[in-house]
């Protein structure tokens, strides 16, 4: 995160565009369509990420000032400055792997196309919060202001920067939230917590994809980052205005270079795996590919997506109809989905219905039967 400006999640980062574009000199304004920058995996985009590395010294811009007092105080994390960084959520205290970090409900949500001038629609929307949330919402900084203006002049256009730069998918629409804003970026296995929009609760919620110690800074991540460091950074760059020099891309240059063929792996694989959906590789290979992605992100210290990665497998078992396969990897899924998005979620109620009867995954007997086998080799699954 730049020291002036701070960037927001990729996967949550919206561009507004307009359709057509305005002519040369006054605007003519007819569609803003607010779309996701990146959308990975699913809607949902679940930012499963993880960091178990520690095969580098801190990079000085993931340690904490200790001179610096709390800026926002919460009973599991506080937002203090960071050199080089701006601002930035610390744990408060050791959280558990899966533990409830925060749920917030939104300042304010956007529809993803409306008929409005952007920093009118969105200046407006600032407009009709009370003075906290006001300053809640003024308080984040912002990236990619138009060149020429002055933001003292411009305060629509202020608004619409910190919009772009802060907000997230909230479902359908598109959400700003303060508090999940704080936190920062880090690549492949140097973040730790996870977000998802919820709506039966129309809220945020935000958990620990890892065991996060007392003082660690909480990360989240961008963008995908199965992909190598350069054109990472290269995109957060563009993007977002900042250097990453999260663990992961401070790495010395032989780590560094085993680390990008390692996620250059597992896109391959996650390529290779979709081929089963149009019948060119069985069932068993399918599994196969599976479990080589699951042990790569092992080495790597990657645990993005696992909760749907194993659901995914269920899915491949119960096509097959291999009971015993479709449990073992339902039981996977659940154990993930408790992590990444928490155990009092729909997906985690489907889990165990298919631990329960594998038959009534909606999926059984569609294709050949056929022995797949489960997560684990060594016990014959």
């Amino acid at each position: 995160m730049p020291s002036e400006r701070r960037p927001k999640t990729a996967k949550a980062k919206q561009q507004p565009q307009q359709t057509p574009p305005p002519s040369k000199g006054a605007p003519n304004w007819q569609v803003l369509t607010l779309g996701v920058v990146l959308s990975i995996l699913s809607a949902l985009f679940y930012s499963h990420w993880s960091g178990l590395w520690d095969l580098s010294a801190p990079s000085p811009q993931s340690t904490p000032s200790q001179k610096s007092a709390p800026f926002m105080q919460d009973e599991v994390f506080y937002v203090v400055n960071i050199p080089g960084k701006g601002k930035g959520a610390i744990a408060a205290r050791d959280i558990k792997q899966g533990e409830l970090i925060l749920r917030e409900k939104p300042l304010f949500v956007v529809p993803r196309n409306i008929n409005a001038s952007p920093p009118k629609f969105i200046y407006g929307e600032l407009q009709k919060l009370s003075p906290e949330g006001q300053q809640a919402f003024l308080n984040l900084s912002y990236v990619n202001f138009p060149k020429g203006l002055d933001p003292e002049g411009h305060p629509e256009e202020v608004a619409l920067a910190m919009f772009q730069t802060n907000a997230v998918s909230a479902g359908e629409n598109v959400g700003l939230f303060p508090r999940m804003a704080r936190i920062n970026h880090g690549c492949s296995s140097a973040f730790n917590v996870v977000y998802n929009w919820r709506d039966w609760e129309e809220q945020l919620v935000v958990h620990a994809l890892k065991d996060i110690p007392k003082g660690k800074e909480l990360l989240t991540t961008y963008t995908n980052t199965k992909r190598p460091r350069d054109e990472r950074r290269a995109f957060l760059s563009q993007q977002y205005g900042f250097l990453c020099t999260c663990d992961v891309c401070s790495l010395p240059s032989d780590l560094s270079r085993a680390s990008d063929t390692r996620l250059t792996e597992i896109s391959r694989l996650y390529t290779d795996f979709a081929a089963w959906g149009r019948d060119g590789i069985d069932g068993a290979q399918a599994i196969e590919f599976i479990r080589k992605i699951w042990e790569i992100e092992d080495a790597e210290g990657y645990w993005s997506e696992r909760g749907q990665l194993a659901a995914d497998a269920a899915w491949v078992a119960a096509s097959h109809s291999d009971a015993t396969a479709t449990q073992a990897w339902a039981r996977r899924a659940r154990e993930w989905f408790s992590y990444e998005i928490g155990a009092d979620t729909p997906q985690v109620m489907e889990m165990n219905m298919f631990v329960a009867r594998p038959e009534s995954h909606k999926a059984w007997g569609t294709k050949r039967r056929q022995n797949v086998g489960g997560p684990d080799r060594s016990r014959g699954e």
